[in-house]
């Protein structure tokens, strides 16, 4: 695997590392995170590294196999150009739902 692709990869986990260390004395209850706007900020920030490090990689290798990977790239280019329009739950989705299966496969990319 390229080095520039094993980097990409390895700022995915340290910003899906990152959003979960913002959960380690908080809940995981939607109505906190709402409530949280500098929480919030910090996720979307973090989702939009996890974006531009998945453009990155599909441009050099379009064949790595990561769910979902055009539609991470999506949601970085929601909350940049459409910030106005960024969904708190479609984030907490993000959060609750589909980082532990993007963590699980960048960890196998890795080979961790």
């Amino acid at each position: 695997m390229d080095n520039n692709v094993k980097t990409w990869l390895f700022d995915i986990l340290s910003s899906i590392n990152e959003i979960e260390s913002y959960f380690v004395d908080t809940p995981k209850i939607f109505e906190i995170y709402q409530n949280d706007l500098r929480t919030k900020r910090a996720v979307e920030r973090n989702i939009e590294i996890i974006g531009e490090a998945m453009s990155r990689i599909l441009k050099q290798n379009n064949e790595i196999e990561i769910s979902n990977s055009r539609k991470i790239v999506d949601v970085r280019n929601r909350i940049i150009h459409g910030y106005d329009s960024v969904s708190d739950e479609v984030i907490w989705g993000i959060v609750i739902i589909n980082l532990a299966i993007l963590q699980r496969e960048v960890e196998i990319l890795l080979g961790e």
